[in-house]
Parts: structure tokens; sequence; C-alpha cells
């Protein structure tokens, strides 16, 4: 696999993305984004018992005023056996949140993976702390 992989823009179907330009309202942005780390950690790396945003996989995620996500994420390991499947798991949990009109995922792997990413939560559940 390539070390950096774009991956199409997921838009629900017959739902038009709004292109207003306004900035989302403050309470309103708190309350995605509080949606959409809720949604990351609904997924999981399916070799480690750990949400792949307490691993430390995701390394950016934007809202932009259109309403539109890009995220950025990593994988424990570029030959991890569900590369191609993992930013599709990101993409629908993140296309769950209300509010959200398009996300796209950037896998990449630089910088690459490591222990030091995971949160303590994470080290706990596996044992590490």
């Amino acid at each position: 696999m390539p070390d950096d992989v774009k991956r199409d823009v997921i838009e629900p179907e017959g739902k038009a993305p709004k292109t207003s330009g306004e900035p989302i309202p403050q309470d309103e942005l708190d309350r995605i984004t509080d949606a959409i780390i809720t949604n990351l950690k609904s997924v999981y790396d399916p070799e480690i018992p750990v949400d792949i945003y307490e691993l430390g996989l995701i390394y950016k995620v934007d809202l932009n005023d259109d309403r539109h996500a890009d995220i950025d994420m990593t994988l424990t390991a570029p030959g991890c056996p569900v590369a191609g499947e993992m930013p599709e798991w990101v993409e629908t949990a993140v296309m769950k949140v209300d509010g959200v009109e398009s996300v796209k995922v950037n896998l990449t792997f630089d910088p690459p993976w490591d222990m030091s990413r995971m949160s303590d939560e994470a080290r706990l559940a596996l044992n590490m702390l």
C-alpha cells in the first residue's frame, strides 16, 4: 500500500451539502466535535481491543464551514490486514454525526504510529500502565 492514500469524499444520498460558508456557531461546533469523537471511539482495530481514537490512530479532524470533515489517520502498521477497510469504517462512523455533510479520510504513515500516541485509557486497557 502506498504511504499516503486519499479516499473519496462520502456524501449521503439525497443530502445536498450546505455551502453557505457561514461559520458554524461555537455551541454547535462543540456538539459536532464531541459526536465525531464519540463515533470514532466506536471503531476498533480488530487486532487490538482498544478503539482507534484512544490508540492514537487519528492524527487530525478538521470540520470546515461547509460541514465537510477531513480526517487524517494512520494504522498501527502499513501491512495492517484491515488497511483497506478501516478508512471506510471511519467514514461511516463520522457520517452518522448530525451536522456533518461529507467526509474524506486521508490515510498516512507520516509520521509512523508508535505506542507513545496511545492515551492512558488505551494503556490501561492493554495493561501497559
